[in-house]
């Protein structure tokens, strides 16, 4: 029977009928806390009796037994017998001669505030994990206001305190154990559910205030995360320097021809992502990463190889757009990838369909050769390749458009595409769009992969 809120009685799952001074009866026994109440006390406080009137006795009597007797036979339908089991009747000398009284005899598990009270104690001894398991079920009982028929009433003020204390200390613990666990995100709504109940609690303000700053640190520059459904993948975009993305895999853009030395910026610019990799992870010792740049291609085959005439510098080998190159750096993988012609004035140029070709076969080398890391990308094809027929959003959607698509495939690609944009490039990037578009994604995961929601040149149309 439910007692956290309104008082319900389900008796073998079905709710068992009682009529209102029944269940102020009911409600009335559960705040005796088990212990034995006189017929005549039971009259006062449910008939809520203010005068007695000459040979009432005897009536007042009778009326509680038809209630009683209503209470068993409601406990019955779940076997002959339960419902003198529950409601026990004893005897009470008094002046008078012998009084009946009344009890309620409830299993734990068959009277929700008892069970929530067994709960919210026993995760007081629990570890963090177990705990945060406890608290969540015995909170999940609590329905509204305890004993709300007769919250008002003398007798039941002590029981309604002590339960109304208990949820409090539970929220507070629920938070405690959701924090201690790292969890803020989960502890964040049950603190601010805390903070609503009891404005006036200067403990509970602060705690909500303690969390929101560090969901603020936590989060830092993150924009946008969304899980995809059914897969514990998460695409994220997030603010900021690719290279201080030190937990992930790096995809860094390069030209047909892989050049890699900024001497002079004459062949790659040094302010390009590919002259920061030379600088930042390999001290702008730039034939380091030819010597890796060297051993991944010999998988591929070269398309053709320039005159020194008709390219005078820089490397002169051309490989297909599309190439993913692995290279090792530490414990993990900064992927080389094709996706512009370097041309010989030593103008690099792109296309959306070039684009989308070598994101396409990114993805298959980052799921064979990226350790199963996070992996960050830049806002590639916004640089000096720049694609001048998609602006920044269709690039975003692009690059979460194949991502998504190669999980049908091989749901392990990464456990997380990670999208990082510098703040001049956020400012002309819809990431509404970009999250409209995920949504949308969800659904094709789950339905047969087909070629919709693109528009011209292959870039997923939000809402298409």
């Amino acid at each position: 029977m439910s007692v956290l809120g309104p008082v319900r009685l389900d008796v073998n799952g079905t709710p068992a009928r009682l009529t209102p001074l029944t269940a102020r009866l009911l409600a009335r026994l559960v705040a005796a806390d088990g212990e034995a109440v006189p017929a005549r006390q039971l009259y006062r406080d449910v008939w809520q009796q203010s005068a007695q009137l000459p040979r009432q006795d005897l009536r007042n009597r009778n009326e509680v037994q038809k209630r009683i007797l209503e209470l068993r036979r409601a406990f019955d339908l779940a076997g002959p017998g339960t419902g003198a089991r529950i409601v026990r009747t004893g005897r009470l000398p008094t002046a008078r001669g012998e009084e009946s009284t009344y009890r309620l005899q409830l299993r734990t598990e068959e009277l929700d505030s008892a069970l929530f009270t067994e709960l919210v104690g026993g995760a007081l001894h629990a570890a963090p994990a177990s705990a945060v398991r406890l608290l969540t079920e015995a909170l999940r009982l609590w329905q509204g206001r305890p004993l709300v028929e007769v919250h008002g009433e003398e007798f039941a003020a002590v029981p309604v305190r002590r339960l109304t204390l208990l949820r409090e200390a539970a929220l507070r613990d629920l938070v405690a154990g959701h924090t201690a666990l790292g969890r803020y995100d989960l502890a964040l709504p049950v603190a601010e559910q805390a903070a609503r109940e009891r404005p006036d609690d200067p403990e509970a303000a602060a705690t909500l205030a303690r969390l929101q700053a560090r969901l603020r640190e936590r989060h830092g520059n993150e924009l946008l995360r969304h899980t995809l459904r059914g897969l514990r993948v998460d695409v994220v975009v997030v603010r900021g320097d690719l290279f201080d993305q030190e937990d992930a895999n790096l995809v860094v853009g390069f030209s047909d021809t892989f050049d890699t030395s900024t001497d002079q910026d004459v062949v790659i610019s040094r302010e390009s992502v590919q002259g920061q990799l030379v600088d930042r992870l390999f001290a702008g010792r730039h034939r380091v990463l030819d010597d890796h740049l060297r051993r991944g291609l010999k998988e591929f085959t070269p398309l053709a190889t320039e005159s020194v005439r008709a390219k005078r510098r820089g490397r002169r080998t051309r490989y297909p757009v599309g190439t993913a190159v692995a290279v090792p750096v530490g414990k993990r993988r900064v992927f080389a990838l094709a996706y512009s012609r370097l041309g010989n004035d030593l103008r690099a140029r792109s296309a959306p369909a070039d684009l989308r070709l070598s994101l396409e076969r990114l993805w298959p080398s980052v799921a064979l050769h990226g350790l199963f890391k996070p992996v960050a990308i830049p806002l590639i094809g916004s640089g000096l390749a720049r694609i001048v027929e998609l602006d920044h959003t269709q690039l975003l959607l692009m690059i979460v458009d194949t991502f998504t698509r190669s999980l049908r495939d091989d749901p392990a690609v990464s456990p997380e595409l990670r999208v990082v944009l510098r703040p001049e490039e956020l400012e002309r990037t819809d990431l509404s769009a970009v999250e409209e578009f995920l949504r949308g994604v969800d659904e094709r995961l789950s339905g047969p992969l087909d070629a919709g929601g693109a528009g011209a040149d292959g870039v997923p149309v939000p809402g298409g």
